[in-house]
């Protein structure tokens, strides 16, 4: 606990707090108008009517560090982008259910590209987004990118230039900014219709075009209005897709809150010139004794000022929220100042607004359900062992989806990795994968190790699928090493990581010179060990599976007139060497491609016989039992 001497000089303005352990690690972090006043507050002494999380949170903190600043608005700045920066265990943890796809236009470069990304950069670039469908959005795009020419390389034009116009120019896609072929004004045009395109705007975009076509029709220039008939048809596509719902209004963010317990759930619709774009969904966590005020005013502040710069670009003008909270005048003054223009927190107690309020809070109950219900389904003693790992490997989100990885191979080949996923710190079968590594990198567990993590998680990417919130590599520092790269280039760099070695059972994590060690009778290392104990098992089996099929189709491929296709089929059929002669020759004749000749030969040399009817005896080969002990 801090000393009152220490809690007495802490000085009364406002600002910022951050209480730490013994350690020095964050605990908490806060803002107060009068920064004595509320530190005090945590340290009045056994206060019961203070909740079990304040108390221990008391009980751990033993220093106290304060930034002094010049009013409750930049307080409420610097406590977002700390708590952004920290992660501490006894804030409130905002995490997206999932991360959408944004369209990124580099406007900030002279020749501006279009194209996906899920990640908001303060690049000076425009986004539109979050969509939460991206089939829909790449074909959306696809038409933009067909219909304008807009460029698709990654020169740093004009400073960067080929000596030639690429394929897209000759194919009709790009008219070769790179070479002088189209100029800056022409194409930062083009960018400009793009750009209302992507804002919605397409109705007085249509209009124009429509007129063009016309024009280029009674002048008797068919195929600049075939042109224009084709942009009319893309607008139309693009248009479809935007228009989920139409509303009364202009620019809005529409915000709902629930709880249930320590669980939380947020929803942001976000309107834009009256089209309902799309919904962006987050889940709480260590909500403690947060009020549902409190918990929107959190949720707010965390979500506008934890988004950079790119995200002021998509202020809207209103912000509708379900109920009034403490800073809400502050959070209105920092927002318009970002913006530029003035944005305006409402709590609408009638009519179409207060509609959309109550459509965005239905909205956060059913995903809170859906997420009590998925955790009422594991078992309590789950949840103890996952906050231990947490405290463990200094985590920011409790680890309810672990995957881990694990290689296998013999003697470098047949090379194949595995990912087992557990649940709630139960596995979860239905999610297990396992590969064939492709590159050709033998014995090279580290390529091969970022291999199968970059396939695994680019899936998931691709699918919308939650990315697990730890990922164990069965190995020491090397395989963490091979991997973070990985993670760094998919732009997944908020999953964490931890290699679990064999021998001594560390676990090494990322930017930490000494690895961590887990007792060995505490839950938390049993269920790593579990973890890497399953993916072995699960690698393992893949590789003798595989090895087997290869000793069973060269010993099949030494019999003559069994080609790869009937090898293949025998195997399907029967599963082995032994299935085969168990079979007999009127099982293995009813396979597609033998007949009774060759059936006989098959079942007379694999029995052992010695002699096929076209051939001296073959040399035996018996079939080489699969290693135990093989990686």
């Amino acid at each position: 606990m801090i000393e009152a001497r220490r809690l007495d000089h802490l000085p009364t303005r406002p600002g910022v707090y951050l209480l730490k352990d013994g350690e020095g690690s964050v605990l908490y972090i806060g803002k107060a108008r009068s920064l004595r006043s509320r530190v005090r507050s945590y340290f009045r002494g056994e206060d019961r009517s203070r909740g079990i999380r304040i108390r221990e949170l008391a009980r751990r903190a033993v220093e106290v560090e304060t930034i002094p600043v010049g009013s409750e608005a930049e307080a409420l700045i610097l406590e977002s982008n700390l708590i952004k920066e920290h992660q501490p265990p006894f804030n409130i943890q905002l995490r997206d259910d999932k991360r959408y796809p944004y369209i990124k236009v580099t406007v900030q470069e002279p020749f501006p590209r279009v194209f996906v990304t899920r990640r908001l950069r303060g690049d000076g670039a425009r986004y539109f987004g979050p969509f939460t469908s991206v089939g829909p959005l790449r074909q959306a795009l696809e038409v933009v990118k067909r219909l304008y020419t807009v460029r698709s390389c990654r020169y740093d034009l004009p400073r960067e230039a080929p000596p030639r116009p690429c394929l897209d120019y000759h194919i009709g896609r790009c008219q070769a900014p790179c070479v002088g072929f189209q100029t800056r004004e022409d194409y930062r045009e083009m960018v400009d219709e793009i750009l209302r395109i992507l804002g919605g705007d397409t109705q007085g975009l249509e209009r124009e075009v429509a007129g063009k076509m016309e024009e280029a029709a009674r002048e008797l220039r068919f195929e600049e209005a075939a042109r224009h008939r084709d942009v009319l048809e893309g607008l139309a596509s693009i248009a479809r897709e935007q228009r989920v719902e139409r509303f009364e209004g202009g620019d809005q963010d529409v915000l709902g809150v629930a709880r249930d317990g320590e669980l939380g759930a947020a929803v942001v619709l976000r309107i834009r010139k009256g089209t309902l774009l799309g919904r962006e969904t987050h889940r709480f966590s260590g909500i403690g004794e947060e009020g549902e005020a409190d918990l929107l005013g959190r949720f707010a502040a965390l979500y506008y000022l934890g988004r950079g710069e790119a995200g002021d670009q998509d202020l809207p003008a209103e912000l509708l929220l379900p109920q009034d909270f403490a800073d809400r005048e502050v959070l209105e003054e920092v927002l318009s100042e970002r913006r530029g223009r003035r944005v305006h927190l409402r709590v609408p107690e009638r009519g179409a607004k207060h509609r959309l309020v109550e459509l965005a809070a239905t909205n956060a109950r059913h995903l809170l359900e859906d997420r009590v219900t998925e955790l009422e389904r594991a078992p309590d003693r789950a949840e103890a062992v996952l906050y231990e790992l947490q405290d463990r490997l200094h985590l920011k989100v409790v680890p309810r989806f672990i995957v881990c990885f694990d290689i296998s191979h013999f003697q470098g080949t047949e090379v194949v990795a595995s990912a087992v996923a557990f649940e709630n710190g139960e596995p979860r079968k239905s999610l297990y994968r396992h590969m064939r590594i492709r590159g050709d990198w033998g014995n090279d567990d580290f390529r091969s190790m970022a291999e199968a993590v970059e396939r695994y998680l680019s899936r998931r990417l691709e699918g919308q699928e939650p990315l697990p919130e730890l990922l164990v590599v069965d190995g020491g520092r090397g395989q963490l090493s091979a991997v973070l790269p990985v993670l760094k280039r998919l732009g997944a760099e908020e999953v964490a990581v931890a290699a679990l070695a064999k021998r001594e059972e560390e676990v090494f994590l990322p930017g930490r010179r000494d690895p961590v060690r887990i007792p060995r009778r505490e839950p938390a290392l049993r269920l790593l060990q579990r973890l890497r104990n399953e993916a072995h098992r699960f690698a393992v089996s893949y590789n003798r599976k595989l090895r087997t099929r290869r000793t069973i189709q060269s010993r099949l491929g030494e019999i003559p007139g069994i080609g790869p296709g009937r090898q293949q089929a025998l195997l399907t059929r029967f599963g082995s060497v032994e299935g085969i002669v168990a079979a007999g020759v009127e099982e293995v004749i009813r396979v597609p491609g033998f007949s009774r000749v060759l059936a006989e030969r098959v079942l007379s040399y694999l029995q052992g016989e010695g002699e096929t009817p076209e051939g001296p005896p073959a040399p035996s080969s018996p079939i080489i039992p699969p290693n135990p002990e093989a990686p």
